[in-house]
């Protein structure tokens, strides 16, 4: 057998391979998925508008610069969100859920759009927090501007924040797309479906893993290599992870994680004020207030009120 015989022969038995049924996608082509590089440009624009400093050097007008920009916004990533609808159907009968095929896709991927953009000004006036929360939190950063153009920890969440406003609107596939990509441009790894308050600050950012269902408050600190993931995952009758239930922690205001500290579960609360030292691997709540150690056999939780409240765990 020649090398073209061969070819034609591992074509003809690759093809049976990629044969798909058609019924979980009606009247749309499986492979007519999102296309990830205008997802990318889509939160390039977006991010754009809401740092344009950080972009455009010569002087603008602000106005003009922020309709055409919303505008190439909106071009661009409403065909992505049309093709993406159809996937949201398919995962519901994966799950076994009974839910219907959306109708008038067009329609509902220019609402999407639109309210997308109706949550833009919050999005920057949460963002302008952040930065000042890095600022403030960092005596190596010496300005705003040295945050705003240097700092991989605000990469990374001025793409969660506008991931995660996709997420509640149900959007399927673009918004784990944004923070994949995202992810591997910073290193920071934050799934789209995580609840994040004001004056949030990733110091370093490298290796920090945030899980679908962490709830993280106000004026949160994290160092590198933190990661808030699951214990554990509940499986449904057919074997297979639940899916949409607290699975991860919840981190409560003014918390500081230090570097390389693991924290699990989804019944653990970090009380408000607790300062977790670097190292610590912790699958258990804490009280407000609280300093998180590691000692010989597991870590040590001390509280305001008594000088050891914990032992090893």
């Amino acid at each position: 057998m020649d090398t073209i015989e061969q070819i034609h022969k591992t074509a003809d038995d690759l093809l049976p391979l990629y044969t798909q049924a058609q019924d979980d996608l009606p009247d749309r082509p499986l492979w007519e998925h999102p296309e990830i590089n205008s997802v990318i440009e889509a939160l390039r624009i977006l991010s754009d508008i809401l740092f344009p400093g950080k972009y455009i050097p010569e002087p603008i007008d602000f106005r003009d610069f922020f309709v055409q920009q919303l505008e190439n916004a909106a071009e661009i990533l409403r065909p992505e969100i049309e093709k993406s609808l159809p996937f949201l159907w398919m995962s519901a009968a994966d799950l076994h859920e009974n839910r219907t095929p959306i109708d008038h896709i067009d329609h509902a991927s220019t609402e999407i759009v639109h309210q997308l953009l109706t949550t833009l000004p919050k999005i920057r006036t949460m963002l302008v927090e952040d930065v000042s929360a890095a600022y403030n939190g960092d005596p190596a950063a010496l300005s705003y501007a040295e945050v705003k153009l240097a700092y991989p920890g605000l990469v990374a969440i001025t793409s969660h924040r506008i991931a995660h406003e996709l997420y509640k609107l149900n959007v399927p596939l673009i918004p784990r797309m944004m923070n994949e990509w995202t992810h591997s441009q910073t290193g920071i790894d934050i799934h789209p479906g995580a609840t994040i308050g004001h004056g949030f600050f990733i110091d370093h950012g490298t290796g920090v893993v945030i899980g679908e269902t962490c709830h993280i408050g106000n004026n949160v600190k994290l160092y590198q290599g933190v990661t808030l993931g699951a214990k554990s995952f509940p499986l449904d009758e057919h074997g297979r992870p639940i899916k949409h239930i607290q699975r991860h922690p919840t981190v409560e205001d003014n918390v500081i994680v230090y570097a390389n500290s693991t924290i699990l579960g989804g019944k653990t609360v970090i009380g408000k004020g607790t300062i977790v030292a670097g190292n610590v691997f912790l699958m258990q709540s804490t009280p407000a207030g609280s300093r998180v150690t590691r000692v010989e056999d597991g870590v040590m939780v001390r509280t305001r009120e008594t000088h050891d409240s914990g032992a090893g765990i």
